[in-house]
């Protein structure tokens, strides 16, 4: 099973401010102990074929590749053309993936806006994702449907956040031999929900895993609740991302269903909050993954 990481703690750096160059972020991480890297739309190159390649290569000459692309569409907008547009930037999403030399490729159900019904949002996300289907398998990449919480430059919480809501749009979507589910535990519990009673429902599904590990800084759940109703813009502040394994997680009992399920696809290092404890974050979260996946058999 192999292992990745996910530039968290440093996105800021590499999407808004720009301190940080796609090529910086990938020499810092040549000392993890990692098979891989997942991309972030945001740094991406998506427009440029030949820098596209660059990476590509210059990824592969190192012994690692780019399995994942962590995209967020946003399929909740009641007007028609702007799901289309949508839809139009995920496909884009899809093939910068697969220049990338990646198998998978994030996709959402979107923001849960106040007035769309649940039955609506299903049905527009369910169009959606049918519709792009198509367009990843011929192009050779599963769409992976994340139990998400919030994108950081979104101002609503995930539509599918809650278990019932997503168990209904997986359902909805249907088996497809293109796509899967990106579980992350961590997403669970800031939905006050149990990470191993949603596995146990989606683990057949399951093609890749998010690590990640959540701890609650001058804040609750109940906290967290009541910001959803009155949104603002990225995380509520103290919810934090942490080293995985010294979060709220049962790394564990997770780790013992995915070993009982032969689970043997890519889990990729989502934590950090800070980018001056970054990298070291992340080295001890590699460590923790790769004594647990010894642990499990899941090598």
């Amino acid at each position: 099973m192999p292992l990745a990481v996910f530039p968290k703690c440093f996105l800021d750096h590499l999407c808004v401010t720009g301190e940080m160059s796609v090529d910086e972020w990938l020499d810092l991480a040549l000392s993890l102990d990692v098979d891989g890297y997942e991309f972030y739309w945001g740094f991406t190159p998506w427009n440029d074929k030949k820098e596209l390649e660059r990476i590509r290569l210059r990824v592969e000459s190192e012994g690692r590749s780019i399995p994942m692309m962590c995209f967020s569409p946003d399929f909740t907008q009641p007007d028609p053309s702007a799901r289309a547009s949508e839809v139009e930037k995920q496909k884009r999403a899809i093939e910068a993936t697969a220049a990338l030399g990646g198998s998978y490729c994030r996709v959402l159900s979107g923001q849960r806006r106040p007035d769309v019904a649940i039955h609506k949002g299903i049905e527009w996300v369910r169009a959606s994702i049918h519709e792009l289907l198509p367009f990843a398998e011929k192009v050779g990449i599963t769409l992976i449907l994340e139990n998400h919480y919030k994108d950081g430059y979104w101002s609503f919480p995930e539509f599918a956040q809650y278990a019932d809501v997503f168990l209904q749009l997986v359902e909805a979507i249907g088996p497809h031999s293109h796509f899967g589910i990106n579980f992350d535990p961590s997403n669970a519990i800031v939905a006050g929900e149990n990470p191993l009673d949603l596995l146990k429902e989606v683990i057949e599904n399951v093609v890749t895993m998010h690590a990640s590990d959540r701890y609650l800084e001058g804040g609750t759940l109940d906290d967290l609740r009541r910001i959803e109703q009155d949104p603002q813009q990225g995380y509520a502040p103290f919810l934090k991302h942490g080293i995985i394994g010294q979060g709220l997680n049962d790394y564990d009992a997770i780790f013992a269903m995915l070993e009982r399920n032969g689970f043997n696809g890519w889990i990729s290092i989502e934590n950090g909050q800070d980018p001056i404890k970054g990298m070291a974050h992340l080295s001890l979260s590699a460590q923790f993954l790769r004594a647990k996946m010894a642990q499990y058999n899941l090598l």
